[in-house]
């Protein structure tokens, strides 16, 4: 159910409050009917301020996929993924080898808790695809 956005917080405050309860949100512009991500104030295309928070369910599609190999120190990739509720954003892959995650691979969202005063961020698994 949507919830609309209050003038006293923050986009990124209330993005950031969201993760804290474990959940990924994403904002939908009322005037276009279209996802929008990373939380605004004002919705991309249409400069609507109606935008409406929404919990997302976490699952999508890797779009692209870099491993980076840093000398001395363990691989790890960075992978832009396409949500279902139609919005995109940048995380990794963390339950298996950098090497192994692929462009078209369906995962899940979940949330990894910040450390050391750090926001919790969304990070993503594998998940089985039915035939």
């Amino acid at each position: 159910m949507p919830t609309e956005q209050t003038v006293t917080e923050s986009p990124l405050a209330r993005f950031r409050a969201h993760l804290e309860r474990g959940e990924l949100a994403y904002q939908v512009d009322r005037v276009s009917g279209r996802a929008v991500f990373y939380p605004r104030v004002i919705a991309p295309g249409s400069g609507s301020d109606s935008l409406d928070w929404r919990v997302s369910a976490g699952l999508g599609r890797v779009h692209a996929v870099t491993v980076i190999e840093p000398r001395g120190e363990p691989s790890y990739n960075v992978v832009l993924v396409d949500m279902d509720e139609g919005y995109r954003l940048m995380s990794s892959v963390i339950d298996r080898p950098a090497q192994d995650v692929r462009i078209g691979m369906r995962v899940q969202a979940r949330i990894r808790p910040g450390a050391d005063g750090a926001a919790p961020c969304p990070v993503f698994v594998a998940v089985e695809e039915q035939p």
